[in-house]
Formats: structure tokens, sequence, C-alpha cells
């Protein structure tokens, strides 16, 4: 979806009036499949209507951010294990695939690269459980932070950090180690939680400052 596209490029922002005909200018389509779109996004939580003014990009909320990162380390640890249960030698190749593209885009500077890889293997990981419900839901909260809360201001945590725990993740589910593997996935997203906390607060300070 173009919309989607445009709040993944920072291109809609939180707090921002959206007009739905220049939303259709700028993609090329006429007003109506804008409006059942944005009305999509609104079930999803990422815009609000309000009657008589229009659609709006909700604004940062610290609680939320909290709340959607403490529920997917309940979703993502909780799968683990099903995940080793149901692992087999071709399904490990991938996940490694899906790791190895993660690790190659760390080292690269196109930085939304590095999410998208970064999404797509905490997804793959959660889709090898065959848990279609925990799996929609997990899909909805990455939805939310790269989406509605900007990627690039969430994923601060140090590469080198990321690199390794991604890393020690996918050993341990090699080895068919069901703690391990809960044990470090439960810390890496503690760890990106922290930072990215730090960061949107900092982001916040910075627009309640006042000018000089």
């Amino acid at each position: 979806m173009g919309i989607r596209r445009m709040f993944f490029n920072n291109e809609i922002i939180p707090g921002q009036k959206i007009s739905y005909r220049d939303l259709a200018e700028r993609l090329g389509m006429s007003p109506t499949p804008i409006i059942q779109a944005l009305k999509r996004l609104e079930f999803q939580g990422l815009v609000r209507h309000e009657p008589n003014c229009g659609y709006y990009t909700e604004n940062i909320s610290i609680e939320e951010i909290t709340e959607i990162y403490d529920f997917r380390k309940i979703i993502e640890v909780a799968l683990v294990e099903k995940t080793i249960q149901r692992m087999t030698a071709g399904k490990l190749a991938k996940l490694k695939k899906s790791l190895d593209s993660h690790l190659c885009a760390v080292r690269d500077i196109y930085f939304k690269d590095r999410l998208i890889r970064d999404r797509e293997f905490h997804m793959f990981l959660a889709e090898l459980s065959g848990c279609t419900l925990q799996i929609n839901t997990l899909r909805h909260l990455f939805d939310l932070l790269y989406l509605k809360y900007r990627g690039n201001i969430l994923f601060v945590t140090p590469m080198d950090t990321v690199d390794d725990q991604h890393t020690k993740i996918y050993e341990h589910i090699a080895d068919r180690d069901i703690k391990g593997a809960q044990q470090i996935l439960g810390q890496h997203i503690l760890n990106v939680k922290k930072h990215a906390l730090i960061s949107i607060n900092r982001v916040i300070e910075q627009k309640s400052a006042p000018m000089i």
C-alpha cells in the first residue's frame, strides 16, 4: 500500500493532518480507495478520524511504545518452544539465510534496509511456530513500531549488539536450546526497548524545549 510506504519513509509523521485529496493526487488514485485505506489504518490504530476535521496521525505515546515492546517480548519468547519443536533442516537453513541478510544489512549504510531485515528475522522466527493468531498480532505490533513511530527513531540499539544477539538466538535455535533461546531473545527485546525509550524521550524533550 502506497500510504504505508509513506509512513515508513517518514513522509507522514506523528500528529500530522492527512488530506485524502493530497494523498490521492500524490499516489495517482481517486479519493475513494484512499478513504477506504485510511479507514483500515484507523482500525489498525495508525490514524484517527475526527468528525468534520478529517484524518490525523496519532501522536507519540511512551505508554503505548512500552506496551508494544512488552507484548512483543511475551509473544516472541512464548513462540520459541514451538518453533524449535517444528524445526527441520530446511527451515533452519532458511532462518540462517534470514540472519545472514540482516547481518549484511547491518553493515550497509542504507538504514531502512536494516529495519526491514530486522523485522523479517523476527517475523520469520515467529512464523516457524505455526501459531497464526500470535503471528498476526506480532505483525501488527511491528507495523505500529515501524510505521506509526518511525523505525529510524526507535531502532537506535548499537549495531554490534543487535548483530551479536541475533546470532546467539540463531545458535540456540540450531542447538534446540529452548531456554537459552528464550533468554537471549527476551534480553534482546528488552535492550531494544530501553534504547528506543531513550531515543523517544530525547525527541519529546527537543520538541518541548523553548526556542531561543
